[in-house]
């Protein structure tokens, strides 16, 4: 089955994409990123911080695989790859499509031939024309619990509202509306006040796409996919202001934390055979 990817150019869809192309390698993938969320706009400084934290770090050599003194390494099945060797599972290359909806990237996706879509993060609303090129669907793996928590950052408004358990949900994207499609399932993650809000968001996609997965099997097996509609309207939420931020560090709570950051670039570390 041909399956083209849409995510984000930063570190949680880097993340969520390592765990998909590696079980979804038996498909043929392609994949597309934006490297914006939206329209361009001013954005609070603690925002833009984050930004920095989920995208430059992704360019930079933090998260490039690394190798001994002597130049020699080994990945192993565990070892978290960047996006440019993302892309040689993927087509060999990515491209950008921050306007996939206008008339020449809307051509590039319609190239890729997709049967199915999978949208993570992918931050560009997607129109009927692009939603109806692929037959089996547009899948969207949403980090927030529909139809509470729709819209930008929904894992920051959980916690921000003191929600105990936060999650996921994989809808259909039926048509430009956000956030409102069939739901086939969701997943759980207790909130520990003591970690960041990157943190969660990298937690939540560790069981988020496998049920993703999950269900590519069920579509490339020609099984049906259960789907419940979201019967109430639920809430969207835009970008925090300058005040939910100051609101959510009074609380003790943080955007990121440069410690657990490094933590996580150990993954992406490829180790050396101790004899090599």
């Amino acid at each position: 089955m041909r399956i083209t990817l849409l995510a984000s150019n930063d570190l949680p869809s880097n993340y969520a994409l390592n765990l998909l192309v590696k079980d979804l390698s038996v498909h043929d993938l392609t994949l597309f990123l934006s490297d914006r969320v939206g329209k361009p706009t001013s954005h609070p400084q603690a925002l833009k911080d984050l930004e920095r934290f989920e995208q430059t770090l992704t360019a930079s050599h933090a998260f490039e695989p690394r190798r001994s003194c002597e130049g020699r390494h080994r990945q192993t099945n565990n070892a978290l790859i960047s996006f440019d060797e993302l892309a040689l599972n993927t087509g060999g290359i990515i491209r950008t499509l921050n306007s996939i909806n206008a008339p020449d990237e809307l051509d590039v996706f319609r190239r890729s031939q997709p049967d199915l879509v999978i949208s993570v993060r992918y931050g560009v609303i997607l129109k009927d024309e692009v939603i109806s090129v692929p037959p089996f669907g547009v899948l969207n793996l949403h980090s927030g619990l529909l139809p509470d928590y729709k819209g930008v950052m929904a894992t920051f408004r959980a916690m921000l509202n003191g929600e105990e358990v936060i999650g996921t949900t994989l809808h259909y994207i039926r048509d430009s509306s956000i956030d409102t499609g069939p739901v086939i399932g969701t997943t759980r993650l207790p909130v520990d006040r003591r970690r960041s809000y990157l943190w969660h968001v990298l937690n939540l996609y560790t069981d988020g796409c496998k049920l993703v997965v999950d269900t590519v099997n069920l579509i490339s097996t020609g099984l049906s996919v259960d789907t419940t509609d979201q019967s109430r309207a639920g809430k969207y939420y835009s970008f925090p202001t300058g005040e939910d931020l100051e609101v959510f560090r009074k609380t003790g709570l943080k955007l990121f934390d440069g410690e657990e950051i490094n933590e996580f670039a150990e993954l992406f570390i490829i180790p050396v055979e101790e004899n090599s």
